[in-house]
Order: structure tokens, then sequence, then C-alpha cells
């Protein structure tokens, strides 16, 4: 056997092993898909009608919050505020938050103190805002969510039905732009597995996760983690926080809130990059070698198959080993290529996106690539307007 083909070999090995994992894949997307509750679908029981305050922190979102703030003004829930938190905005948000508190008294403005060192803007807002919540029950969201009618009534009457601890929900993720929703479909799909419902909702697993658009937790329960204080300097605050609910023996479920909630993933092309960066970061900082053997998983499971598809189809007559390469790395790529389709399915995005999952795997990959390059560079990290160092911060909101 010649050299090349050894080689070649090789390849189909690994790529055969990329088909078996995207059978694995689709399989949990199938499974978390099905069997994730919804957040509207629960057996009801007698409980109180505890008071709920939405915290709601928002930095330069003037484009965002008026329609998130007429959405939570409309629930059917009739115990309730929204302790809207104005984080050092440099655009007319706080203007915004305070022309709505003018107007109806269950808004609270909340001006937050500039933000002390080693904390997170969004984390050290949610704080403010939680010194002035009077409610039993705390419901984060973003500026971003826009909610139907009736989620505040039937998140609170979910947890106090089922004697949760925290809740939170999955959201309809819009995409803003076109490379987000190239891009999405192919991120997501790991969520199915790592972070799936069907995980996070297992008493065995450790797993445990909160999207931050939406999650509603008892107020002893958020003190007796710390609060977003535990986690100030996370730049995952919601893994970090559902992370130390569920480490910390506390009762908790993830349900799909899609038909009822809906949140912005990334907004352009630049918050799209940064986002990216920002979920390889805590990995890298916790453990660099994890990261790296994760970032080549990821290389292989989202990228190579298509390279080597192009490699064997120009050549594949050559020789058996190319032939065989071929037909190895055309299954993974149907594979990949199946499971984008699926996903933005889901996600209600548009099949033509989901056609340009090469473009999307790349950006992925390279936005890892960078992240990992990032942490290892102790050098800041920009999000929301501000830059932060990474230096002396171990993240913990991803578990290795």
């Amino acid at each position: 056997m010649d050299f090349p083909d050894v080689f070649n070999y090789v390849f189909v090995a690994i790529m055969t092993g990329v088909a078996g994992a995207w059978v694995f894949l689709l399989r949990s997307m199938a499974d978390s898909f099905k069997k994730t509750p919804l957040l509207d679908d629960f057996e009801m029981a007698e409980h109180g009608h505890p008071k709920v305050s939405v915290i709601l922190p928002a930095r330069n979102e003037q484009g965002f919050i008026e329609r998130c703030l007429d959405s939570l003004l409309d629930q059917d829930y009739d115990n309730y505020e929204i302790i809207a938190i104005d984080d050092a905005s440099e655009d007319a948000t706080g203007e915004i938050i305070s022309q709505y508190a003018r107007k109806d008294p269950r808004v609270v403005h909340v001006s937050a103190r500039p933000k002390p060192e080693g904390w997170m803007g969004k984390n050290w807002a949610c704080v403010e805002g939680y010194k002035k919540a009077m409610g039993d029950l705390l419901l984060f969201t973003d500026a971003d969510t826009r909610h139907s009618r009736s989620v505040i009534r039937l998140a609170a009457s979910h947890l106090l039905s089922l004697n949760l601890d925290a809740l939170t929900a999955i959201p309809k993720m819009n995409c803003l732009d076109a490379w987000t929703k190239i891009t999405l479909p192919i991120l997501s799909t790991f969520l199915h597995t790592r972070f799936s419902a069907l995980r996070v909702n297992d008493p065995a697993k450790k797993t445990g996760y909160f999207f931050g658009s939406f999650f509603i937790i008892k107020r002893e329960t958020y003190e007796k983690i710390g609060t977003h204080e535990g986690v100030r300097a996370e730049i995952i605050e919601d893994g970090a926080l559902g992370k130390k609910v569920k480490e910390s023996g506390f009762k908790m479920r993830m349900v799909r809130g899609d038909h009822l909630i809906d949140a912005v993933w990334a907004r352009d092309w630049v918050t799209l990059w940064h986002a990216l960066k920002r979920l390889m970061i805590p990995l890298y900082l916790q453990s660099g070698r994890v990261a790296v053997g994760v970032f080549f998983a990821v290389l292989f499971l989202l990228f190579m198959p298509y390279v080597f598809l192009a490699y064997s189809s120009l050549l594949f007559l050559q020789s058996d080993s190319l032939a065989v390469l071929f037909a190895a790395s055309a299954v993974s790529s149907g594979l990949l290529y199946a499971a984008g389709l699926y996903d933005a399915r889901e996600l209600r995005i548009g099949p033509k996106y989901a056609l340009c999952s090469p473009a999307g795997s790349f950006v992925v990959v390279i936005g890892f690539l960078f992240g990992m390059m990032h942490a290892k560079s102790n050098k800041t990290v920009s999000w929301r307007g501000r830059d932060y160092s990474m230096r002396d911060h171990v993240q913990n909101s991803i578990s290795v």
C-alpha cells in the first residue's frame, strides 16, 4: 500500500467516526425536540399568587426595550412589577425606561451604580435590580426579548405546581442578519446534547443551564446560591447560575417556550463574532487542554467532512482509497447537512440558509479558534460596549 493510501484510509476512519457521531447527534436532537416539556403544558396544582419581580437589565437597548416593556406590561398576571435597570447606557435607554415608569407604576426605573472592579456588567445590573425587587419570585429576562401575554402567569404556575426552585424557557431565536441565520443552526446542534433539556431535567445528570432571556427562580433559592454576586466575573452568567442551582441540589426544569417567547441571539456580524468567541473563552480559561480538544472535535465534526469531500471528489478515480474516502466524506457531509436542515426547521429559519452550512461551519470554527487565542493572550473581551480583562478570572459556567 502506498504512503498516500495509508493517509487516505486514516481519513476514512476519521470520517466514519464523524458519521457515527452525527447519527448520534441527530438522534439526540430529535429526542430533545420531541421530549422537552412545554412551558404551557403541565399538571396544574393549587398554589398561591405570589408577587413576581421581572428583572430587566438593559444597556444601550433603545432599539429593543420598548417592544420588551410593551409585552411585559400586557401580561394577564395581576401581581407583578418590572424592575428595569439602565446599565450605564450611552443611548436613550435610560430615558425610555423613565418614560415608561412615569406612565405605569408597575415599572420601577433603576439606574445602576458604577460597576465595581471584577464584575461583568450584566451581572452587576441584575444585582442592582434584585436589591429593589419586592417579589417572592424573580423572573430574569433580556431587553431584546418579547413575551406573549400569558408567560408570567404560566411560568409562575408551572414553577409552583411542580414545586420547582427554578424554571428556564427556551425562546425562539430571532436572527436579524444572514450570517446569524447561516451559523445558528450549525451551532445549536450541540445544545441538544451537552445542554439539552433532557439532561437539565434529569436529576441524575449534573448539567444545569439557564437561558438568560427567560428564567424564573424563587427568591430564597437565588439568595442561597449567592445571587449574581456568586457569578460576578462569569462571561456566560446564565450558564454559570443554572449550574450553581443544579449543583446545589435545587429542583430546576428547562422547558420549550419558543411559541411564547422570542429573543435575539446576535444582531449583526460584529455581535455574532463576539458571541462565538465568548462561548470558547470560559472553557479555555477553565482548562486549556480540554478547550483545544473541543476545538478539534468541532473542527472535524463541522467542517472537515466538506474538506475531505472536496479533496476526494477531485481525485477519487485515481485510487481505491480515494473512492472510499469520497464515500465516507459524502455520508458525513450529508448527515451534517441533514442536521443543519433539521435544526433550521425547528428554529424557523429558511432552508436556504441551512444549505449554506459549509460557510456557517467555517464561521463557527474560526470564531472558536479566535476565542481560544483571545483567552490565551489574556486580552480584554468586548461585550455590550464594554471591555473586560480576563486576567485572573477563572470561569466556571461550563463543566469540563
